[in-house]
């Protein structure tokens, strides 16, 4: 198991960077709005291993339940043991505990992704997939925002049912030189 969250960062990096060179790739690159997220099947993209695809398909699974349910549907896919680390936040260690901080209403917070790729593990028990997600809510005055960012979710089967054992986030990046600009007044 690992020992820190950095270490659980540090090996998240490098099996994505590692992944993007090795995996196969769906067919199309997608950049609309997730309300029409690709779909990943063996017909769009037959190269894929049916491990990959079912990963892939839990990963919607996930996001769709989250998008119905919220922050109780987002805790409820994690092992007893899992671990979030999101941009700027310290990590949120076991079940409990994300799910103490997971309390939002999909009326209020609207959390929702794609997976651009996944990976089995060799005994077929543990994965990982990758992708896109967004967040959109509304600021103290009522005005829309929209975070956008990456995503990395490992998971584990516990008494045979896939379980989040981690899952990691950071924000998108910024356009292309903002950030060298001052900010305005």
């Amino acid at each position: 198991m690992f020992r820190s969250s950095v270490q659980c960062v540090a090996i998240a990096l490098c099996l994505s960077a590692i992944l993007r060179a090795q995996s196969p790739q769906p067919p199309t690159t997608y950049s609309g709005p997730l309300s029409t997220k690709p779909t990943i099947s063996p017909l769009s993209a037959p190269t894929l291993s049916p491990g990959v695809i079912e990963l892939i398909k839990l990963e919607s699974e996930f996001s769709d339940s989250v998008a119905k349910g919220g922050g109780k549907a987002f805790a409820s896919w994690f092992a007893d043991d899992a671990v979030t680390l999101n941009n700027g936040k310290p990590a949120v260690l076991g079940r409990t505990a994300i799910a103490a901080s997971a309390v939002w209403d999909p009326q209020t917070y609207q959390l929702s992704w794609y997976a651009e790729g996944a990976q089995m593990g060799p005994s077929g028990d543990t994965g990982f997939t990758w992708g896109h997600y967004d967040a959109q809510s509304k600021d103290q005055n009522g005005q829309p925002v929209t975070l956008s960012g990456r995503y990395i979710t490992f998971w584990k089967k516990v008494n045979g049912v896939w379980k989040v054992a981690l899952d990691a986030s950071a924000d998108a990046a910024p356009a292309a030189g903002d950030c060298c600009r001052l900010p305005t007044p």
